[in-house]
């Protein structure tokens, strides 16, 4: 979950590389650190906190470095300090490395070290026992040290590695863990992920697992696990660095709310022609497929788990299919039915996450067909599926996921909507009407931006709340999940979510005066009930605001304040009914005054079990 960026050329490798690390902060902020090979010495600087710490340090010291390494850092291993700050060097400190990954067997390996060769460590981390390795290798060339180094090693990694004998040079590997190279003229970069390179280039290598790259500024190597050099295809990111910029809002994450209009349409409008049919981007699941299914897994984490959550419900609402949804930090642990008679959907923002790939990975040794749902181009959820279903949500920088998770949301719809029809099991008329409703969201979704301000004047009533409930029935249970994870990643308020009809079973003995609680009310058969349940929750105390259609007006006698989300089916209403909750829950957090952005022991792209 940290990021790793290097560059080696003509031009100054410190400005790059901050440059670079800034662009990555989101992948983790504890820490940060610079190493640089500066006249046959490798020089590190490395402080605990924000990137600006280090730049503050740092810039005014006029280090003139054609080659080096950076690193921000998530902390996994010691807690966050100068010592345990990347780069983390030798003894001598003539080798440094940057690394993202965990390494699973380094206290072994750091016993090792130091009873057989009297190796003194100054830091708590697992990154230090690979440059010790790398160290007790070297013999003059850094990249059969690597080669080495890694062969002793269990985990996961991407590393980036200098040695002060061979300046001209970075090696990098990967295995379970982000690796870009970058391609310049007369300079060459590596990278945890595309916006730390764009200001410089447009043109990458994807790295897949167990590859070693070697860079000068002339030449990039890429070798195989057996050191067999191999060829790779040029990768032309089309997206700009403007893409990555706040452009006038004052956080990432309402720039990416208020992005979610045009990420919805563009998701939804390339899939679907004039006549109406759907066309899944290449994705060839014939009617003999389907036939064949007699399950679906759909596995992710967090926000994407939620939007799994909502491809059940419509995959078995509109196909007929049974579907089952699964933590992916959970699935591979439990032996779950897999053969190829499965179909294995993955939902990822990133395409990175650890866990995820781990499931992913495992289903596919057992037969499952693979179908992703993933934002990065190019990731490795990505390239290790048999269909991957673009989300184009375009780059998502705040750590809260806001328009991945409603481009989710479509992706898996329209997923749903073409089985069904393939398979014969929905009615053109109620296939038709589901698309139109479908096709208006994106003016939808603009209207509640427009009407963001009744939002507003409820995060100015609770933000001083320190706990919070969300209920619904339904799909709105999923939203009302998906809203109290927002709440509490960025607020850090105490909140949780549960059906209405289990309050009774338990959670309502919480309720008391003033007990901040939202009902998402949307689905009109379950509306009647959801009163109920606010009357249920009113009686002892709470503070009610309400998510209903503007249609249905009957709330207003029960909830204290109301959220109204324009009429639409009651099928899609979660992709409009969370967008005001996603406000909600920044303005509570920016009155709160958290880093909304950065929220604290969070990162965006989990690349570590």
């Amino acid at each position: 979950m940290c990021g790793i960026v290097g560059y080696i050329g003509n031009k100054n490798a410190c400005e790059v590389i901050l440059n670079g690390l800034n662009k990555l902060e989101y992948r983790g902020y504890d820490s940060s650190g610079i190493a640089l090979n500066i006249d046959g010495k490798i020089e590190v600087y490395k402080y605990k906190g924000r990137i600006k710490n280090l730049e503050d340090r740092i810039l005014s010291l006029d280090l003139n470095s054609g080659c080096g390494i950076g690193h921000t850092r998530w902390a996994t291993h010691g807690a966050p300090s100068d010592r345990n700050a990347h780069p983390h060097t030798n003894m001598d400190g003539t080798i440094a490395l940057v690394h993202n990954g965990i390494i699973e067997n380094f206290v072994a390996l750091k016993e090792w070290l130091i009873n057989e060769h009297g190796v003194e460590f100054r830091s708590e981390t697992d990154t230090e026992v690979i440059a010790h390795l790398i160290d007790h290798f070297y013999n003059g060339d850094l990249l059969d040290a690597v080669y080495k180094a890694v062969g002793k090693m269990k985990g996961a990694y991407a590393l980036g590695v200098v040695h002060c004998d061979e300046p001209g040079k970075i090696i990098a590997v990967r295995k379970d863990s982000p690796l870009i190279v970058g391609i310049g003229k007369d300079e060459n970069f590596i990278a945890s992920d595309i916006p730390a390179l764009l200001k410089y280039t447009k043109d990458v290598y994807l790295i897949n697992n167990d590859e070693f790259v070697m860079l000068t500024k002339d030449e990039i190597k890429i070798f195989n696990e057996n050191r067999q050099e191999i060829k790779r295809e040029v990768f032309h990111v089309t997206w700009d660095a403007d893409a990555a910029e706040k452009e006038g809002f004052d956080h990432f994450m309402l720039k990416e709310i208020y992005e979610q209009p045009k990420g919805i349409d563009i998701t939804l409008n390339r899939r679907i022609n004039e006549k109406g049919a759907i066309n899944l981007d290449g994705i060839t699941i014939t009617k003999e497929d389907l036939d064949k299914i007699n399950r679906i897994y759909i596995v992710a984490c967090g926000t994407a788990y939620h939007a799994g959550l909502i491809g059940k419900y419509a995959i078995e609402k509109f196909a007929k299919i049974p579907v089952e949804v699964e933590v992916a930090s959970e699935f591979r642990y439990r032996e779950p039915f897999i053969d190829d008679t499965t179909l294995f959907i993955a939902i990822s923002q990133s395409g990175e996450t650890s866990d995820t790939l781990a499931a992913l990975r495992e289903a596919k040794n057992k037969g499952a067909r693979i179908l992703t749902i993933v934002n990065v181009v190019g990731s490795s959820v990505a390239r290790e599926s048999d269909d991957v279903f673009y989300t184009w949500a375009g780059p998502e920088i705040a750590v809260a996921s806001t328009k991945a998770f409603t481009t989710q949301l479509i992706s898996v719809y329209l997923i749903a909507l073409y089985m069904a029809e393939v398979r014969g099991t929905i009615e053109k008329e109620y296939y038709d009407l589901v698309l139109r409703e479908l096709k208006a969201l994106p003016d939808k979704v603009e209207k509640i931006l427009k009407n963001a301000e009744p939002v507003k004047e409820i995060a100015e009533i609770q933000h001083e709340k320190q706990h919070a409930f969300f209920i619904g029935r339904g799909v709105d249970v999923t939203v009302a999940l998906e809203a109290s994870l927002k709440l509490k990643e960025i607020s850090y308020i105490n909140s949780f979510a549960i059906p209405a009809g289990e309050l009774k079973h338990g959670p309502i003995a919480l309720i008391e005066d003033g007990t901040f609680l939202t009902a998402i009310a949307t689905q009109d058969h379950l509306y009647d009930k959801m009163l109920s349940n606010i009357q249920e929750v009113k009686a002892r105390g709470a503070y009610v605001i309400g998510v209903a259609k503007e249609s249905n007006k009957l709330i207003e006698h029960q909830a204290d304040k109301v959220i109204y989300i324009p009429d639409c089916i009651d099928e899609v209403t979660p992709i409009l009914s969370i967008v005001p909750l996603q406000l909600l829950a920044y303005y509570i957090a920016v009155m709160r005054g958290c880093d909304v952005d950065k929220p604290k022991n969070l990162a965006k792209s989990v690349t570590v079990e």
